[in-house]
């Protein structure tokens, strides 16, 4: 699936006061349609919370075809020691069909835009799942088995700049 399959449209402060007054509320601001399952993690759209850069926030995963909010990630912040960490979710409805790993992939293409960012790292369970696919497909190899007080332990994920050039290159 190729990566214009996904469009990144950044979640505005006006977006998640339209989310916290209702779901309706938000269809109509964006003028597409919300899946029903849709958003899992509400607490990425926290209005009270404070508003990340534009340049590395949250962003609804806009699908053109289905005329629709797929899902929704971001980056976690501002690059650190040349690495940002990336995190999403795609409402169950849209799942496995390629529409998370288009989504994943966009996001690598933004961040590697930034000559700031040399890698980017995910974390998932410490257990085979769908995420993990996702990552694998997108071009990241999982580096390293971590303790998490949330969930006992996690898998970190990586994928380099070169990596992903490569891997871009050949899809």
């Amino acid at each position: 699936m190729p990566m214009s399959e996904i469009e990144l449209l950044p979640v505005l402060p006006g977006h998640k006061a339209a989310l916290a007054g209702s779901r309706e509320r938000l269809a109509s601001l964006l003028g597409l349609r919300l899946p029903a399952a849709w958003p899992r993690f509400p607490e990425a759209f926290d209005p009270h919370a404070p508003t990340a850069d534009s340049e590395w926030s949250g962003y609804f995963f806009v699908s053109e075809h289905h005329q629709s909010v797929v899902g929704n990630g971001g980056v976690a912040g501002p690059p650190v020691e040349g690495a940002v960490e990336v995190g999403y979710e795609v409402a169950p409805e849209f799942q496995n069909r390629g529409l998370a790993t288009a989504a994943v992939r966009t996001m690598l293409a933004k961040a590697f835009a930034s000559s700031s960012v040399q890698r980017v790292i995910a974390h998932t369970l410490a257990e085979r799942n769908a995420s993990n696919a996702v990552l694998a497909k997108a071009g990241f190899s999982m580096v390293a088995e971590l303790p998490n007080e949330e969930v006992g332990k996690v898998w970190r994920w990586q994928v380099t700049r070169a990596e992903f050039e490569r891997v871009s290159a050949e899809a």
